[in-house]
């Protein structure tokens, strides 16, 4: 087993993964950049090393730095989190060059997978659903307009090496469609280095589902079922729940046979997520692969009782898994809301400063991952996700009572969060009955969710 791995993040996956090394009597080496000095992943790691100053592209994004800090560290592996460094390729090209080992797949799986327009083509070639597009990325407007035509509108343009929802453009007119392919590449470049863009029909109202999956350098791949990550804002994840309240027994197994089918074909080795959209109809296609550790992987955990970081840091030691498919069982229902820094009342613009009266909920089965505490500065340089409060019932009533009790118990102050847009889902009718899609947080605030805002900013206004 290794004896030292370097955490390539910071925040509230830098303490997941450091607890799981030090729980396997690994030592860890946590990175930070000057504005995360008085982290605790600073404090808790077996050692610490500053990599630069708080812009992301001269601290985590700096390749060199962060193997430079492994090598004169003395860590034998790597581990990356989700974001950041997680999916590049180049990284890992020159993680494993440097003698290190990455805790994640290979260069080519992530080169293969992580490359959304090159698995499409992959799936195409293997029978595999998927939403009619493009069979590459696209470079020409006139290419692009003939396929949209084809196909038919609305369509969405994707970042080929993008997630996250940045690069995205849904169009619905081709008068739009130059203005917003263009737009499309600059956000891509800016955020992935990579301007390649490809293009899908855009499904109406379908339900995003994920599948998560395990696999060993032995050729043992198995599932640990699914995710629903329908409640969403601009793309962006917002509330997960396992399992799906919408799926199937039929439908289930079939997504978690296709799943493992997928991992197979990319010659996939470590933790992964396998993304699907299901339209009104219940056809399933295939979205995209996820070549990293997931921001949701909690409620997975929760309802299957596996450690999914430990599965990934004991197959990267070249470790066969600890579980065969048939060990896997599923008990309970698991949800997590993401814990924003952002003013819900103000377009979601960003919350920063100094949080103070932080209360965290507690109980049987309730769980707060996180990196804040009393004094603690939310910086505008990353993520504005400070937690994730994550709670398992014995059903998805009880799960769902549960969310409500802990949301009305969480506090923090100093910055504003979205705590009252997590209760108010909670409290929606449709969300209570497993009645939604992707669309159904953006209905929500543009119509039914209006008097309920009304209310809230006049009872949480004047409270920050």
């Amino acid at each position: 087993m290794f004896k030292r791995v370097l955490i390539a993040n910071r925040g509230e996956i830098a303490l997941r993964i450091m607890r799981a090394c030090h729980e396997m009597d690994i030592e860890t080496v946590a990175i930070y950049s000057t504005e995360d000095r008085y982290s605790p992943h600073v404090k808790l790691a077996t050692e610490s090393i500053c990599i630069g100053p708080g812009k992301p592209s001269d601290s985590y994004l700096n390749i060199p730095s962060i193997i430079n800090a492994a090598i004169l560290t003395k860590a034998e592996a790597i581990h990356p989190g989700y974001g950041f460094l997680s999916e590049n390729e180049e990284f890992v090209d020159l993680v494993n060059r440097c003698g290190l080992i990455f805790i994640g797949p290979s260069k080519k799986s992530i080169g293969l997978m992580g490359n959304k327009s090159r698995a499409r083509q992959l799936m195409l070639e293997n029978d595999i659903p998927v939403v009619p597009g493009s069979e590459g990325s696209i470079e020409d407007i006139g290419e692009l307009k003939a396929i949209c035509r084809d196909v038919g509108y609305p369509v969405i343009l994707k970042a080929s090496s993008g997630g996250g929802g940045r690069g995205m453009r849904i169009v619905y007119r081709e008068e739009d469609l130059e203005r917003e392919f263009l737009n499309s590449k600059s956000e891509s470049n800016t955020c992935f280095g990579d301007d390649r863009i490809y293009v899908e029909k855009y499904i109406v109202n379908p339900r995003h589902i994920e599948v998560q999956i395990l696999a060993d350098s032995y050729g043992n791949v198995i599932h640990l079922g699914e995710r629903d990550c329908s409640i969403q804002r601009r793309h962006q994840k917002v509330l997960e729940e396992a399992p799906s309240p919408r799926l199937n027994r039929s439908l289930r197994e079939e997504l978690g046979r296709i799943s493992i089918k997928i991992a197979r074909l990319a010659e996939y080795t470590n933790a992964g997520t396998v993304e699907f959209i299901i339209d009104e109809d219940g056809s399933y296609y295939f979205l995209e692969m996820n070549t990293r550790l997931q921001v949701e992987h909690t409620i997975t955990e929760m309802v299957t009782g596996v450690d999914i970081v430990k599965e990934q840091i004991r197959i990267a030691n070249d470790m066969k898994l600890s579980y065969r498919q048939e060990d896997i069982c599923f008990e309970g229902h698991s949800i997590q809301c993401r814990i924003n820094g952002e003013d819900i009342f103000n377009n979601f613009l960003p919350s920063t400063g100094e949080l103070k009266n932080i209360h965290i909920p507690g109980g049987l089965n309730v769980r707060f991952d996180s990196y804040i505490g009393n004094g603690c500065y939310i910086s505008p340089y990353y993520d504005s996700m400070i937690g994730k409060l994550i709670v398992k019932g014995e059903n998805r009533l009880e799960a769902i009572k549960k969310m409500r009790v802990a949301l009305e118990e969480l506090s923090i102050d100093g910055i504003d969060t979205n705590i009252e847009l997590h209760y108010g889902i909670l409290h929606d009718f449709d969300f209570v009955k497993g009645n939604y899609s992707t669309s159904f947080l953006e209905q929500k605030l543009s119509g039914e969710f209006k008097d309920f805002y009304l209310e809230m900013e006049n009872h949480y206004g004047t409270e920050s």
